[in-house]
């Protein structure tokens, strides 16, 4: 059995969201008892909720729906890199001794302890979303909950993963993953109209 690392955080009622957004909220349904066989909830939650990965709906009107969109840039070969206390952006140069014979997945860790918080955090400069794009990435990953800043309008970083064509896995946890080469699988829901997807996201390290 391939060894297998759970990068994506617990989701409860303590999980951030964007300030405004739906908090995750869970209530019985259906009780287990006498006149019932079964436990059954009620979840509402924003899809943004923990590991998620955003659609191009999220910053594009008119743009394909999460369920919409193919699956292969979420399960393949990845590269896991460290870019922890390098300020607010993701810069080229930052990554550069990390990206020869690049796979077509990124992740990126950029907090010594993940944390589910929309505190000032690291995110991607957009010039690096599109060098990436050149060197055949598809997907890019972040610790934090973002790939913009968490101040930021224009969403200039999500709008190079649209003018590339690019997927983002966002809240990942990778305390625990050393940089290298892993398998990752990530595959979001088939949700027909949504803007986003919960993933459970893994590594898998590769034979």
């Amino acid at each position: 059995m391939k060894k297998l690392w759970d990068i994506s955080p617990a989701v409860d009622a303590t999980s951030a969201v964007f300030p405004g957004d739906t908090p995750y909220t869970q209530q019985s349904h259906f009780a287990l008892g006498p006149e019932c066989p079964v436990n059954v909830c009620r979840i509402t939650m924003s899809p943004h909720t923990g590991a998620h990965a955003d659609a191009p709906l999220h910053y594009a009107a008119g743009a394909p729906a999460i369920g919409a969109v193919a699956l292969e840039p979420y399960l393949g070969p990845c590269r896991v890199v460290h870019c922890v206390d390098v300020g607010p952006l993701i810069e080229r140069h930052h990554l550069a001794a990390a990206l020869r014979d690049m796979p077509a997945r990124l992740l990126v860790r950029t907090l010594r302890q993940a944390r589910q918080s929309w505190e000032p955090f690291t995110a991607f400069a957009p010039a690096t979303l599109a060098h990436l794009s050149t060197l055949g990435v598809q997907l890019v990953g972040i610790d934090t909950p973002s790939v913009d800043p968490a101040t930021s309008s224009d969403l200039d970083a999500h709008h190079q993963l649209l003018q590339h064509d690019m997927r983002v896995l966002e809240n990942l946890v990778l305390d625990e993953v050393a940089e290298g080469d892993y398998e990752l699988i990530a595959l979001p829901l088939k949700l027909t109209h949504a803007d986003a997807s919960p993933v459970r996201a893994v590594l898998r390290a590769l034979d």
